[in-house]
């Protein structure tokens, strides 16, 4: 019996907007489109939502229902940053990860030992350690299938969990609307409901023949989802490019010899222990000190290197926090490149 967690991250791209601009908090802000162009909406937060904002909708329509909404133009590369680190936090629980875009992933902790094993408690932690690091929030899904934990993390949003334990997938099945099983878009919802196949059960009770006449390979699927069979397993199709770590101090930090003791006492050691699983046959091909000042403004110093040396740390942290002129440090950050090739040192690159 597998032990599957879908995380899927709140209103995602909105989010890192507005932990970025503290000021846009209580508003009804959106990513995507612009006033007075065609284009539709990325995401949009859940006070937007009130209005019947909606993803994907059209700009012009967006601003109807909201004309107070504020338009953000999105900051993909942004996205991808913090997309990193959020997989950086998925792999403290296992390596069995499956990305679904920037936002969203499935986890396969059947084999993780933290909390007793429990999936309950590994989906809880993991979502207090986003928040905790990155200041956003994530809802989770936990279940023994995989399509179900999908479901099942749409169920207590935003910022919650909902589990599925193997002893109830059949009742909770009964009651599933079959429009939330993933592949059943709006079209084939309805043609559905004409057939009056709305709930699990109403498929259990036709048979594999019926569904498959009439819907064809969907209809097997639906026969097997609605049974519980959903044998595919989490898929790690990723080469990693990078490792980082980062910290958010409780209170601004001023001086740089603070964060040099905070650099090489607390996040040098943990990246090491990140990293070092990659390190056995790959090199480093770039090392990088991120720092984000009081105002959130943000600037990242990389440097192409094939080992890690306390003096280039040292170099890019001053460099970075120079970018600043004075202003206090709430994060930072260093994280090192992954090159393509073998490593053939005989020492490992982060040694020194």
């Amino acid at each position: 019996m597998r032990k599957i967690v879908h995380v899927d991250m709140d209103a995602f791209y909105v989010s890192v907007e507005l932990r970025d601009n503290p000021e846009l908090m209580g508003k009804p802000v959106a990513v995507g489109g612009s006033r007075g162009s065609r284009g539709v909406l990325s995401t949009c937060n859940y006070m937007a939502r009130q209005f019947g904002v909606k993803s994907a909708m059209p700009t012009s329509v967006a601003l109807r229902k909201c004309p107070d909404l504020i338009l953000l133009p999105g900051r993909m590369d942004v996205y991808k940053q913090v997309s990193e680190q959020i997989r950086d936090i998925f792999e403290r629980y296992t390596d069995l990860i499956e990305p679904l875009g920037l936002d969203e992933a499935y986890l396969d902790v059947s084999d993780c030992k933290l909390f007793g094993g429990s999936a309950t408690l590994i989906a809880q932690d993991i979502c207090r350690t986003i928040h905790r690091e990155l200041n956003l929030t994530a809802s989770a899904g936990v279940a023994p299938i995989k399509y179900l934990a999908k479901v099942a993390s749409d169920l207590n949003k935003p910022n919650g969990i909902y589990v599925i334990p193997p002893s109830d997938v059949d009742s909770f099945i009964d009651t599933m609307e079959l429009k939330k099983i993933p592949s059943v878009g709006k079209v084939t919802s309805e043609k559905l409901l004409e057939d009056n196949l709305k709930f699990g059960k109403d498929v259990k009770a036709s048979s594999l023949e019926y569904l498959s006449i009439k819907y064809g390979k969907l209809g097997r699927l639906l026969w097997e989802r609605c049974r519980g069979i959903d044998n595919r397993p989490v898929v790690v199709s990723r080469t990693r490019k990078s490792v980082g770590v980062e910290r958010t101090f409780p209170e601004d930090y001023r001086d740089i010899e603070s964060l040099d003791r905070v650099l090489f006492d607390e996040l040098v050691p943990e990246l090491k222990r990140r990293s070092s699983r990659y390190l056995i046959d790959r090199g480093i091909s770039k090392v990088g000190v991120k720092i984000k000042f009081s105002d959130f403004h943000q600037t990242t110093k990389d440097f192409t290197v094939e080992r890690l040396e306390p003096e280039v740390l040292s170099e890019l942290l001053r460099e970075a926090y120079h970018r600043g002129k004075g202003k206090s440090v709430r994060l930072l950050g260093v994280h090192i490149g992954l090159s393509e090739q073998k490593n053939t040192s005989e020492q490992i690159s982060f040694e020194w």
